[in-house]
């Protein structure tokens, strides 16, 4: 993969394998085929927050890069991008960008992405696109940007039930190395909000904690960070 400035780095973990679709299955599959170039040039993603869209951009890339394709993840709510950041993004095969609605209604970023999508389509490239909500309901002022967004399909990411959570919490910890028993997630589902994102970031503090004090991930390690957070 080319060298991307810091900010914009994929997160080690984010590839398809650890991403537990529950109902998102098409959607899923949709992006995956996205990045092997064998699906939709053009895709829509939406979903409320910790609902795995910049898991799934992410992994996309990942995977394009695996595969020889140059591939480019941009967070459109990161305060240090400018809208100059989409200059020349046609030269790469496949382009990500993570919660477009950061730049709704700010003309510069709306023309510039306009003719961000005209660029890949003339040049036979791809783009993934991930907002909060669907492409009728963003707040955008430029009619034919919000025509561009639609030139592909647009999945929602649907919640995961409380046993998709539970399942995410023993797959994730599995990876990790860490033996987070039935016990400890039990009491993770009790006190947390069943939100992916949320979970992976707790299972994380958990890992951190355990490697920092030496101790095993049981029911009174998970207590301590939960009791620290408040949660």
């Amino acid at each position: 993969m080319r060298q991307l400035p810091l900010l914009v780095q994929l997160r080690p973990e984010t590839d398809f394998a650890a991403f537990l679709a529950g109902p998102n299955a098409e959607a899923v599959a949709a992006v995956a085929a996205w990045a092997t170039g064998s699906g939709d040039d053009f895709l829509f993603l939406f979903g409320g927050p910790g609902s795995g869209k910049t898991h799934l951009l992410q992994a996309a890339c990942r995977e394009a890069a695996q595969s020889n394709r140059s591939a480019i993840f941009l967070p459109l709510g990161h305060g240090e991008l400018v809208p100059s950041v989409l200059d020349n993004l046609e030269l790469w095969d496949l382009v990500a960008l993570d919660d477009i609605e950061a730049i709704a209604g700010n003309e510069t970023w709306e023309k510039g992405l306009f003719d961000l999508y005209n660029r890949l389509r003339e040049s036979r490239k791809r783009l993934l696109v991930s907002g909060n909500t669907s492409v009728p309901q963003l707040p955008l002022a430029l009619a034919d940007l919000r025509s561009r967004l639609g030139w592909g399909p647009g999945y929602r990411l649907l919640p995961l039930s409380e046993g998709d959570c539970g399942q995410l919490l023993r797959e994730s910890a599995k990876r990790r190395g860490l033996d987070l028993g039935r016990d400890a997630i039990d009491y993770i589902m009790r006190r947390c909000p069943r939100e992916p994102g949320y979970l992976l970031e707790l299972l994380e503090e958990i890992d951190r904690e355990s490697l920092r004090t030496q101790r095993r991930s049981t029911l009174w390690l998970v207590r301590q960070v939960l009791d620290a957070r408040g949660t």
